[in-house]
C-alpha cells in the first residue's frame, strides 16, 4: 500500500466534508470517519491515500479541546502521512472561548514533538476566500468583503469575525508568536531561502498567503517542502488541501482524474436545517417553490422541556408530507430575522441539543420513510446532528464543482438504515439558491 498523503481533523462535520471533495475530486480516495475510527472500520479503508475524522471542535471550549485532541492527533500521527491538517472553516470563525484556532495549534504542535513552526493557510480562491498581506477577505453574493465587514460572517452568532488580521486574530488566542510568509515572500524568486529565514527566526505559527491560484501554487510547494517525519502538522482551510493538490500535481503523485456518475433524482428528500444565515433562507424559500414543503420547528422547544414531544411531532409531520410524495425542509429559523440564539444560549449546551435534535428527526424520517438521500444544514448543526444518524464513515459519491464545500456523500455504518445513505452536509453559506433541488436531482 501507498503511504497516505494526508490525514486530517475537521473542526466541523461540513468543513469535513469540504476536505474529502477537494481530494476526492482530484484523484485522492478519501475516507472521513465520524470519531475515533474502530481497527476493524479503519481496516475496511486501509488502502486509502488520504483519511480525516470530522469533529466538533469549532463549537467547543479550550477545556474540551485539552481533554478530546490529544488522543485524536496522538491517532492521525500514529497513520504515518506526510502532512497532518487541523481543518478550520474558511472564515477562520473563532475566540478564545469558542473554537479556540490557537488553541488546537497548541496542542497539535506539542503532539507532532513540539515542532518548532505550524503553517497556517487560510486563503481558498476556489471558495472565494483570499488572504493577502496577512488580511482576510470573503465573497458574498459575489462581492468581496474584508472579514470583519462580512455582511455574514461579522455577524456570526457565536464567534463573530471583528479582526481580518489573522496574526491579531490568533494572538488573542494563543501566546505563540505568528510570523507571515506574504504574497511578496512566496512570490519572489529567492522564496525558499525567506520562508527559511522566517522558519529559523521564530518558533511558533507562520500564516502563507494565498490570494492566487499562483499564490496557491507557491504555498503548496512550501508546505511540501516543509513535511517532516512524524509528519507535518499544519492548519487552516481546505485551503491546506487546495495548494497541497498544486504540489502533488507539479510532483506526478496525483492519478487519474476520476470520474464521478451522477446518482440520478430521488422522489423526496429530507433536509434538516438549524442555520440562520441569509444563505440558507434563500436556498429555503427556493425549495419551497420547487417541490419541498417547509416545516417550522421551534428551536426552544426542542432543547426545552417538551424536546421529546417537539421532536415527535415534528416526525409526524414530516412523514405526513413525505408520505403525500413531497420532499420536506425541517427548519428551525428563516433567516437572520428569526435567528433565537440569545435565547437558546441563555440554556447551557443548547446548542449542541439543537443539533442532536434535528439529527433525531432526520434519522426517524429514514427509517420510517426509507429514504436513500437527505441534506443536514449548518455547519454546527451538521457537526451534532450527524452523530444521531448511526454512522461511521463518509466517501465522496458527487462533487459539486460549482458550489464546493457541500457534496453528496456516501455513509457507511453497522445500522442498516443509514448505510448507503446519500447525505449532504451544507455550511450555512454554501451553495447556490437552487442547492436543495440539485441535491434531489442529483445534478452537478
Amino acid at each position: 500500500m501507498a503511504k497516505p498523503l494526508l490525514s486530517y481533523y475537521g473542526d466541523d462535520f461540513t468543513g469535513s466534508t469540504d476536505v474529502m471533495e477537494a481530494l476526492a475530486s482530484s484523484g485522492v480516495s478519501t475516507v472521513l470517519f465520524l470519531g475515533l475510527p474502530t481497527d476493524a472500520t479503519a481496516e475496511r479503508f486501509a488502502d486509502y491515500r488520504a483519511f480525516g475524522i470530522a469533529g466538533t471542535s469549532r463549537s467547543e471550549t479550550p477545556d474540551w479541546m485539552d481533554e478530546h485532541l490529544p488522543a485524536i492527533f496522538e491517532w492521525l500521527k500514529s497513520r504515518g502521512a506526510d502532512i497532518c491538517h487541523y481543518k478550520v472553516c474558511s472564515t477562520f470563525d473563532s475566540s478564545p472561548e469558542i473554537g479556540n484556532i490557537g488553541k488546537a495549534i497548541e496542542i497539535g504542535r506539542t503532539v507532532f514533538g513540539d515542532q518548532p513552526i505550524v503553517p497556517v493557510i487560510v486563503g481558498a480562491p476556489q471558495l472565494k476566500r483570499y488572504t493577502a498581506f496577512g488580511h482576510l477577505f470573503a465573497a458574498y453574493q459575489d462581492q468581496v468583503y474584508r472579514i470583519d465587514r462580512h455582511p455574514v460572517m461579522s455577524r456570526h452568532p457565536v464567534t463573530p469575525m471583528d479582526e481580518a488580521d489573522l496574526a491579531v486574530h490568533l494572538a488573542k488566542q494563543t501566546t505563540l508568536p505568528v510570523a507571515l510568509a506574504d504574497l511578496a515572500t512566496i512570490a519572489a524568486s529567492d522564496a525558499d531561502q525567506r520562508m527559511d529565514k522566517i522558519t529559523a527566526a521564530i518558533s511558533g505559527i507562520m500564516l502563507i498567503d494565498v490570494d492566487s491560484a499562483q499564490s496557491q501554487a507557491s504555498a503548496g510547494r512550501q508546505l511540501w517542502r516543509a513535511k517532516r517525519q512524524p509528519g507535518l502538522f499544519t492548519a487552516g482551510s481546505s485551503g491546506v488541501e487546495y495548494a497541497l493538490l498544486q504540489a502533488w500535481k507539479a510532483e506526478g503523485i496525483l492519478g487519474k482524474q476520476p470520474e464521478f456518475r451522477t446518482p440520478g433524482k430521488v422522489e423526496r428528500l429530507a433536509v434538516v436545517s438549524g442555520s440562520v444565515s441569509p444563505t440558507t433562507e434563500r436556498q429555503i424559500r427556493d425549495a419551497t417553490k420547487n417541490g419541498f414543503d417547509g416545516i417550522g420547528v421551534d428551536p426552544l422547544e426542542l432543547v426545552g422541556e417538551n424536546r421529546d414531544r417537539s421532536i415527535d411531532a415534528a416526525v409526524e409531520e414530516g412523514v405526513t408530507r413525505l408520505k403525500a410524495g413531497r420532499s420536506v425542509v425541517l427548519h428551525t429559523a428563516l433567516g437572520p430575522e428569526a435567528d433565537r440564539g440569545s435565547e437558546i444560549d441563555r440554556l447551557p449546551g443548547a446548542r449542541h441539543q439543537l443539533g442532536s435534535a434535528l439529527g433525531i428527526i432526520l434519522r426517524r424520517l429514514v427509517e420510517r420513510e426509507t429514504l436513500n438521500r437527505a441534506v443536514v444544514a449548518g455547519g454546527d448543526t451538521s457537526s451534532h446532528a450527524l452523530k444521531e444518524l448511526r454512522i461511521d464513515a463518509l466517501t465522496t459519491l458527487l462533487p459539486l464543482p460549482q458550489t464546493p464545500g457541500s457534496p453528496l456523500c456516501t455513509a457507511h455504518g453497522n445500522y442498516t438504515p443509514t448505510n448507503g445513505l446519500q447525505v449532504a452536509l451544507k455550511g450555512g453559506q454554501v451553495g447556490s439558491d437552487g442547492y436543495f433541488s440539485q441535491i434531489r436531482d442529483g445534478s452537478q
